[in-house]
């Protein structure tokens, strides 16, 4: 691997996001990337700066790249189902922590196969909108947030639909509905892990445990909402709070 400055090594990992977002084959996107690594590395040789070899606009480099490249339809056929069933995971776990058994209308279904997609389309907007303007990091990570709340609150309305309203669906078994639950809790720490971020556990926790550990109290059940949500924020906070505090310390670093 050439040996980079940060802005050219930065410049690289957002191009490989902006491709992977677009939908671009990982092995094509691979072998630009190394390519690209080449061309900076012998320009900051020769004293270069990286606007002579991708450009004034970031924007404008990456948009002619992904242009030129094919969509993966084959990969993206394995990565959307994976996404969807940890957005879905959410609300599984939520309901299995209340009761063992998972009950969802065919609405709910159709609702959270919807709900998931446009989380997609969100997050992979995000992805290609930061990295081609090569936002900062504390930044990028606010802009990342806006799908993921928007998602969750869209999860928990129809989680409340589908408690208040009666239509038909399905109804599984403990053993059936554990199973289910304990496929989607992997699939939600191998998007963690690939993703490298803890964010979607740390959501995850930040909802359903404070309503777990409130059970245990003698509070009335409208105390209860206000203080789980109370502490879901208050966990949401730290955790954002924490975050930028370390990402600040890494661009002081850097820079």
């Amino acid at each position: 691997m050439p040996n980079l400055s940060k802005e050219s090594r930065r410049f690289i990992d957002d191009l490989r996001l902006y491709l992977f977002s677009s939908g671009k084959n990982s092995e094509e996107i691979n072998e630009i990337a190394e390519e690209l690594e080449v061309h900076l590395a012998e320009a900051e040789k020769n004293g270069k700066p990286i606007e002579q070899v991708v450009g004034e606009s970031p924007k404008e480099y990456m948009e002619m790249i992904s242009g030129e490249m094919k969509f993966d339809k084959k990969a993206w056929l394995k990565y959307i189902p994976l996404i969807i069933f940890g957005a879905i995971s959410f609300s599984v776990i939520g309901q299995l922590m209340e009761n063992m058994r998972l009950s969802y209308s065919y609405a709910m279904i159709g609702g959270s196969i919807v709900v998931s997609i446009l989380f997609i389309l969100l997050i992979f907007g995000v992805f290609k909108y930061t990295t081609s303007r090569q936002v900062s990091r504390v930044k990028e990570f606010f802009f990342i947030m806006i799908p993921i709340f928007v998602n969750m609150v869209l999860f928990m309305g129809l989680v409340f639909w589908d408690m208040y309203t009666e239509m038909p669906g399905i109804e599984l078994g403990v053993t059936a509905s554990m199973s289910v639950g304990v496929i989607l809790l992997a699939i939600l720490i191998w998007i963690s892990v690939w993703a490298k971020t803890a964010v979607l556990p740390v959501m995850l926790a930040a909802v359903h445990v404070p309503e777990l550990l409130l059970r245990m109290t003698s509070l009335g059940l409208e105390a209860r909402l206000i203080t789980g949500l109370l502490m879901t924020y208050a966990v949401i906070g730290l955790y954002f709070f924490y975050t930028v505090k370390k990402m600040k310390k890494a661009e002081a670093a850097a820079g």
